[in-house]
């Protein structure tokens, strides 16, 4: 693995992934365009930003608004891995999000909260960096943005039921089903739902119990499941069903089925 290494998902052009495990990387002071999103995996550094001093220890998330002046100096004579999140600030225009003023301020997260961001932080760069659907990665993206500017981590998951809800579930779950094999996007839901995505990705897994591409996966599994049992390759299947390669349709299946296909071939 690369000691620096980017990810970008070329339908997501506001985002881009870094991971860093280079230990003698210190960075001056400079500014990001983008709002930047990180987390120590190992290691701590010296984080400095407008006058202040940080020091920021392994698991413990950061952020910085655009243009704001900052640096970091790793502790000497230790291993030294992060990876940082970087969005254009247009993207947040599109959220229509409660309290997205919030984000304007850095901060290091504490507890609960940091746990909550750092597994859906985690998430997105897994996400990004292996190719998954852009469905799932800028999903992943703002429940992580969501997270961070709610007071309680609860509220990501819990708000009222609306009378609405059921029509706009409706409408995404039929537009899945109808085109569960194409590359989707959130675009194309809130284009069909008529409602931002921020809305749609909460009103759907408050309904469903799951998000829009992970109900998608599951459509592609059962579809796959179908065709294996008519002995065919799993190479064309995998394409069929949606996947831009066998070893990705792999990995897919075994987290729902618990075996490879090919191992559910052969045991049918």
């Amino acid at each position: 693995m690369a000691k620096v290494a980017f990810y970008r998902d070329e339908t997501l052009p506001f985002l881009e992934g870094k991971r860093c495990h280079k230990s003698d990387l210190a960075y001056q002071k400079h500014f990001h365009e983008e709002y930047s999103i990180g987390l120590i995996d190992e290691g701590e550094t010296k984080a400095w930003c407008e006058g202040a001093l940080w020091q920021v220890e392994a698991g413990r998330m950061i952020s910085f608004p655009p243009h704001m002046l900052h640096a970091c100096q790793p502790a000497e004579d230790m291993r030294w891995r992060y990876k940082m999140l970087f969005i254009q600030p247009e993207w947040f225009t599109y959220l229509d999000m409660p309290d997205i003023h919030k984000l304007n301020i850095p901060f290091l997260l504490e507890h609960d909260k940091n746990t909550v961001c750092r597994n859906l932080l985690n998430h997105t760069m897994r996400a990004l960096s292996e190719k998954e659907s852009s469905l799932e990665i800028e999903t992943s993206l703002i429940e992580l943005v969501q997270a961070l500017v709610d007071k309680h981590e609860a509220d990501v998951n819990h708000s009222p039921n609306h009378r609405w809800d059921k029509k706009y579930v409706n409408l995404i779950r039929a537009y899945i089903h109808e085109h569960y094999t194409d590359s989707i996007t959130l675009d194309m839901l809130e284009n069909e739902a008529g409602i931002s995505r921020y809305h749609l990705i909460r009103m759907f897994k408050r309904s469903m119990h799951l998000p829009p591409h992970a109900y998608q996966n599951l459509l592609r599994i059962n579809h796959a499941k179908k065709e294996l049992k008519h002995r065919r390759s799993i190479a064309d299947i995998a394409i069929d069903s949606g996947y831009y390669d066998q070893s990705h349709f792999s990995k897919a299946f075994a987290r729902i089925v618990g075996t490879t296909p090919h191992a559910y071939i052969i045991s049918s």
